[in-house]
């Protein structure tokens, strides 16, 4: 944004760059919109983004580029809290695992479970609704494969927390297990395998492919 920025200038055009969240919601919701440009540029177009977005949910964010880059922040936190709460509900999901003393072992409703959290809970959030939607439909999500795809603005996230030598563990985490999600099973994890053997003589489950 900040390249075609300068470039538009040079030619007499007003470059503004708006980074949009709400998704398929947001064209009965209102999306929430960060801009960023010359404040000379925005303020004639800002009366278009106070209309689409809903109370509260516009903002110009200061110059060029900066509104698509708090957009990939959002999008990096994003990929955090997903992460957050499908790791929560697996666990639940986990608790009636037969490797687990019968004493232990919990039968949850992860759906009913979900439902409870969306009223009044601190983990209250658009994200949950989604995943109480998603689990009331298809309890156990069999129509997804478990292959998940980053659309880029994570990866960007963390290479802006790379030169800002700020850490990023979560957001880091969460997009490695996106990559995770795409392989059956990784060679470092035979290698893993591998070395388990060896020290301890564990025989892993051999790999179904």
């Amino acid at each position: 944004s900040k390249r075609r920025h300068s470039l538009m200038k040079e030619r007499g055009i007003n470059f503004v760059d708006a980074g949009i969240s709400g998704g398929v919601w947001g064209l009965t919701n209102g999306y929430g919109t960060m801009v960023g440009g010359d404040r000379e540029a925005v303020e004639p177009l800002e009366p278009i983004f106070l209309a689409l977005a809903p109370e509260g949910g516009y903002i110009h964010c200061g110059p060029a580029g900066s509104g698509h880059y708090c957009k990939m922040v959002h999008n990096g936190i994003e990929y955090g809290l997903m992460q957050a709460y499908a790791e929560g509900f697996d666990i639940m999901k986990n608790a009636n695992a037969k490797d687990l003393p019968e004493a232990q072992r919990y039968d949850i409703d992860l759906g009913s479970v979900s439902e409870l959290w969306r009223r009044g809970s601190v983990v209250t959030s658009w994200l949950l609704d989604l995943s109480a939607m998603a689990l009331a439909g298809n309890p156990d999500l069999s129509d997804y494969t478990g292959f998940v795809q980053d659309s880029g603005e994570g990866r960007w996230t963390i290479v802006a927390a790379l030169e800002e030598a700020v850490p990023a563990d979560v957001l880091s985490a969460a997009l490695y297990t996106r990559f995770r999600s795409r392989h059956e099973h990784t060679f470092a994890e035979k290698l893993l395998s591998a070395m388990r053997h060896g020290f301890g003589g564990h025989v892993e489950r051999p790999s179904g492919g």
